[in-house]
């Protein structure tokens, strides 16, 4: 069966085939994982940016807060430690909601980054 000079060649061609799909197939999967790195890379960075612009704005905003409670207050440090323990409560918040508002939009997020085809 496997004498025949036309079985062999066919053979050959078929492994030169299957050679050049699988390089294909590797190029593929590495054009993949770039594209996704470099996604992933993307997102980070306009959050880190956005989250800076965020930082910076709610510090000038608790400044002006305070400065408006004085006159209600009647003492700046009061003033202080009421835009204070607002941030507390809200870290708090967030604890306890870290897993609905944080946790499973980022897994759903990456998720359909990593999975995507």
């Amino acid at each position: 069966m496997f004498s025949n000079d036309k079985n062999v060649e066919t053979i050959a061609q078929l492994v030169e085939v299957l050679k050049h799909y699988i390089g294909l197939q590797s190029e593929y999967m590495k054009l993949d994982v770039i594209e996704k790195v470099v996604r992933l890379l993307t997102v980070i960075t306009i959050m880190v940016v956005f989250c800076t612009i965020l930082l910076i704005s709610l510090i000038y905003l608790s400044f002006a807060a305070a400065f408006a409670l004085q006159s209600l207050v009647d003492s700046l440090i009061w003033a202080f430690l009421i835009v204070g323990s607002g941030y507390l409560l809200l870290l708090i918040f967030f604890i306890l909601l870290r897993r609905s508002l944080i946790e499973r939009p980022l897994v759903r997020f990456l998720g359909s980054l990593l999975m995507s085809k």
